[in-house]
């Protein structure tokens, strides 16, 4: 059996650290990257080869910077011709009046949010296409649909993450390499741990799930989008609970 392989951005936790144990389970050689959790990531790869018979390879870096990635692919190729699968997961929030963002928080966001993803799917898609097989998901977010009140610059970087999604399909179904973004809901993650008890409750009253989503849940979806026929291509998929 051919070894497949799987970069993962954001892996140190949450939905990126799931999906890593997710694919290791499946056997995947996991490339596991993050910027500066390298601790927290070392520990995932702990995890994968105390849990799993994988293989794991950290690969830190900035993927928010073209240098960062092209350091990064260029490990990934010493090891593997071409990914199989892609899950560009890296994301940050910031939660503001947009009056009051300045001009290097803007640029953070998109840097990492949506930039990320561009730089990704660029180093990783002619060895794909040589092949012509891989697949490509994106982790976004339903507000990338809907928008998200003090979260404009947030909201912004993920509804081009879902323009880019739908733009990209459409280069690469040819190709027979579908691209998918998951536009999840409210993730039970650090990126909401600002949230006071009082403040998730009601949160949690507007879902009509009536709870959080689990990173494993999440990490299920990618794994069932990984493997679906590639004829499901340019979908954005919500995860949401019901929300929208």
């Amino acid at each position: 059996m051919t070894q497949k392989n799987v970069l993962i951005t954001g892996a140190s936790r949450g939905i990126g650290k799931a999906a890593a144990l997710r694919f290791a389970k499946e056997g995947y050689h996991v490339f596991l990257n993050c910027n500066t959790s390298v601790n927290e990531l070392s520990k995932v790869r702990e995890e994968i080869s105390q849990t799993t018979p994988a293989h794991s390879t950290l690969i830190p870096g900035n993927v928010g910077n073209p240098e960062d990635v092209k350091n990064i692919f260029a490990k990934i190729h010493d090891t593997c011709e071409a990914l199989d699968v892609l899950i560009n997961n890296a994301g940050i929030a910031h939660i503001g009046l947009l009056s009051d963002m300045s001009d290097e928080e803007w640029k953070r966001v998109i840097d990492i949010n949506l930039s990320s993803v561009f730089y990704c799917c660029r180093a990783a898609i002619p060895p794909m296409v040589s092949q012509k097989s891989g697949s490509i998901i994106n982790i976004s977010s339903m507000w990338g649909t809907a928008g998200a009140s003090c979260e404009a610059a947030y909201s912004a970087s993920k509804s081009g993450v879902h323009g880019l999604t739908r733009a990209l399909a459409k280069e690469l179904a040819p190709s027979h390499i579908p691209v998918n973004a998951i536009a999840c809901g409210v993730v039970d993650t650090g990126m909401n741990e600002w949230m006071d008890e009082e403040e998730r409750k009601q949160l949690e009253d507007e879902i009509p799930a009536g709870r959080f989503a689990t990173p494993e849940e999440i990490a299920e979806v990618i794994w069932q989008t990984a493997n679906a026929p590639d004829y499901m291509t340019g979908q954005i998929i919500g995860v949401d609970g019901g929300y929208l």
